[in-house]
């Protein structure tokens, strides 16, 4: 039986964090907010991330625009516990990461990267 979409997408967020172990959670939402695929852990609240994820993405997009920074690449948020990553999957999505403190950001964001390109083709 042939995959669907959303679980190769899941497979996909899953290859993502075992390719880096500081990656704790992660997820595919529509830029209109709503969850399209996600690995995120036990008491995590999907629709709240998906809405943040995109409003962020979209207000990041805004800012870097009106400040002349050109395309927005990724956005991150650094906080005492770990970092949310932001990184567009092509026009439609956004790939959503949770990172602990201690991660090493640059190979977080080069497997995102990886996992972004391969995304934005499940989306579609």
């Amino acid at each position: 039986m042939e995959k669907s979409r959303t679980d190769m997408m899941v497979d996909r967020l899953r290859t993502l964090q075992g390719n880096t172990p500081d990656v704790t959670a992660s997820a595919v939402v529509s830029v209109d907010g709503l969850t399209m695929a996600s690995s995120l852990p036990a008491g995590v609240e999907e629709d709240r991330v998906s809405a943040m994820s995109a409003a962020m993405l979209s207000l990041g997009e805004r800012i870097a625009g009106e400040l002349g920074r050109g395309g927005l690449d990724e956005v991150y948020i650094h906080g005492s516990d770990g970092y949310v990553l932001l990184m567009a999957a092509g026009t439609d999505a956004v790939l959503t990461v949770l990172a602990r403190e201690q991660a090493k950001l640059g190979l977080v964001l080069l497997e995102m990267r990886r996992a972004a390109e391969d995304l934005t083709e499940l989306v579609g």
